[in-house]
């Protein structure tokens, strides 16, 4: 049965799925598969890696579907974030670290070339601090910042509480604030301690 009703919710549709529905499965999957490849991006900093974790994501999402508890303590957003987390880690854990150096360039069709450079090159110069992070640090940066998560929500991916996750933000806000400072980048992020 293929459902039209985007008005469906997550609940309604994991219960579906549980079923074998395929147009519930697609349903969802069409409701949250690009914040979820978002957050994958920002971790990995590698599109094709990042596609290949959020399917993976998917696949659990069918087979655990019949094991998800309706209106438990966790959105179904938040649980799928936090298995794309955890694998993008895994992944990260099990292939090494890829040199920011090696990761190809999207290429961009505005016309305002000289804005442009200038962006990539501040966009550069901050995804290379942030890639010198510790792991955990990166994340909560890539779910608050990039993904407008909350920090509630954020420290429920990440299975940690919210002053944790206020904590990996500062640490973070500090260490990247010192190595732009250090480029001669400054001003940055000043206004948020």
């Amino acid at each position: 049965m293929v459902l039209a009703d985007p008005m469906v919710d997550d609940d309604t549709l994991l219960a579906r799925i549980a079923n074998g529905d395929r147009g519930a499965f697609t349903l969802l999957a069409t409701r949250h598969s690009a914040r979820a490849l978002s957050v994958a991006q920002r971790v990995l900093n590698n599109a094709a890696e990042a596609d290949e974790v959020v399917q993976e994501a998917w696949v659990k999402v069918w087979t655990k579907a019949g094991q998800w508890e309706a209106g438990g303590s966790a959105r179904f957003s938040t649980w799928l974030h936090r298995v794309v987390v955890n694998l993008c880690i895994d992944r990260r854990r099990k292939q090494g670290f890829e040199a920011l150096e090696d990761a190809p360039d999207v290429p961009d069709p505005s016309p305002a070339a000289g804005t442009l450079i200038a962006r990539r090159q501040m966009s550069d110069t901050i995804a290379a601090a942030l890639a010198e992070l510790p792991e955990r640090q990166r994340v909560a940066i890539a779910l608050c910042y990039y993904e407008e998560m909350s920090a509630a929500e954020a420290g429920r991916s990440l299975d940690l509480s919210v002053p944790a996750v206020e904590s990996l933000l500062a640490r973070a806000r500090r260490a990247l604030r010192g190595r732009l400072t250090a480029l001669g980048i400054t001003g940055v992020g000043e206004d948020e301690e």
